[in-house]
């Protein structure tokens, strides 16, 4: 399959938006932070926004609707608590401006964490790096998902 290039990758090359996504894809990503910052719009229009930086993504610049969802899963309104919150955006469509268009938006519910088990390839660096002392049980359930036998496992 060809692969094709969105206009508004071009227009807005810096942040990431719902033509990054591929057509029906959602996209689960991690928040390493949050602060208000000058950005450039389209039209070259300058402005502060509150923008998140994502984990292995570019920037995402948070509106109002999506910083309301990120309270949510955050189960807090401080920016600052939302660092390491994982949420899974998608592209809906909305009115705006009098138009129909796409916009990224969050999911309402956190992202399914992927199941840590002894047979998962991470499991082995898991228990190295809690016996060597550089990663913690915590750290590993803040990632994965673990059973109450393979948490009890883990920390032996």
């Amino acid at each position: 399959m060809e692969t094709k290039t969105h206009y508004k990758k071009l227009q807005n090359p810096d942040y990431i938006g719902a033509y990054a996504l591929e057509p029906g894809k959602d996209l689960t990503v991690t928040i390493e932070s949050v602060q208000l910052e000058q950005i450039t719009g389209a039209e070259g229009k300058k402005e502060m926004a509150t923008v998140a930086k994502l984990k292995g993504q570019k920037p995402f610049i948070i509106n109002s609707t999506n910083a309301k969802m990120i309270t949510k899963l955050a189960n807090s309104p401080y920016i600052e608590d939302w660092k390491g919150v994982s949420i899974t955006l998608y592209a809906a469509k909305v009115k705006a401006f009098g138009d129909i268009v796409e916009a990224l938006r969050i999911r309402p519910t956190a992202p399914k964490k992927e199941q840590l088990t002894p047979t998962h390839p991470a499991w082995a660096k898991a228990v190295e790096g809690i016996k060597k002392g550089s990663v913690t049980v915590e750290q590993v359930k803040a990632k994965y998902e673990l059973t109450k036998e393979n948490e009890a496992e883990l920390c032996k």
